[in-house]
């Protein structure tokens, strides 16, 4: 019997919409789920409820969950469903090195000023509408929550991608993310700061193609893809 081909599922960061991935989805078809403080201004319920929200909209599966940012902590909440045949997470953004207010303003101020300018009235757009109150209390609530613990339990692969001038999601804490996954592994994407699947749609896609093709290859073991480091789009 064919492999199943898994559909791929997105969840957008911090006050993003469905906007932040429209060039992504021209390449890729998927599709997007918006929760309370991404996308949708809604209160916020703790983050296991957002997790469950996120398993709801799954279907039969199989699916590739990715998830932007902030959005990464629900995906990894949520990736051990069994539905979830891979995981890609794009610039996961709460390194607890950055819980300080100054150093977390450090590090997205010069993250920002390596992004293209032309994103501003897009990402402005989206905030308006999820809202600072949504935003804030997302934040407040995913932040404490250690990504790299959630990861343990998640047997899927799961690829960490990160734009090689993104200081929100270093070098560092990406291969710290990956490694906490049994099927972690790293892509960097060169020129790219934080908002990847706006700026580099292209390169994003090629990750979801691979992840998808790793997801639907029978009786892959494990150890071939743990510890998997790579810079650059995989082949």
């Amino acid at each position: 019997m064919p492999a199943v081909i898994p559909r791929i599922v997105l969840v957008p960061g911090l006050g993003l919409d469905r906007r932040s991935w429209s060039r992504l989805r021209r390449r890729s078809p998927a599709d997007v789920v918006l929760l309370p403080g991404m996308g949708r201004s809604a209160p916020v319920p703790p983050l296991d409820d957002l997790a469950a929200a996120l398993r709801a909209h799954l279907g039969e599966g199989p699916v590739v969950l990715v998830g932007h940012s902030q959005g990464c902590q629900v995906v990894a909440a949520a990736a051990v469903d069994p539905r979830v045949a891979a995981v890609v997470l794009l610039g996961p953004s709460t390194d607890p090195r950055l819980w300080r207010a100054p150093v977390l303003a450090g590090a997205w101020l010069r993250t920002a000023l390596r992004e293209p300018w032309w994103q501003v009235p897009l990402i402005v757009a989206q905030w308006l509408t999820t809202g600072p109150r949504a935003m804030r209390a997302l934040w407040r609530e995913s932040s404490p929550d250690r990504i790299d613990g959630r990861l343990r339990a998640v047997t899927a692969p799961v690829t960490v991608v990160r734009g090689t001038r993104d200081r929100l999601c270093d070098a560092a804490w990406a291969a710290r993310v990956a490694a906490a996954a049994p099927r972690g592994r790293v892509v960097e994407v060169p020129g790219a700061a934080h908002m990847t699947p706006q700026t580099h749609p292209g390169e994003v896609a090629a990750v979801l193609r691979d992840a998808v093709a790793r997801a639907t290859r029978p009786g892959e073991p494990a150890s071939s893809e743990a510890r998997d480091r790579g810079r650059g789009v995989p082949p």
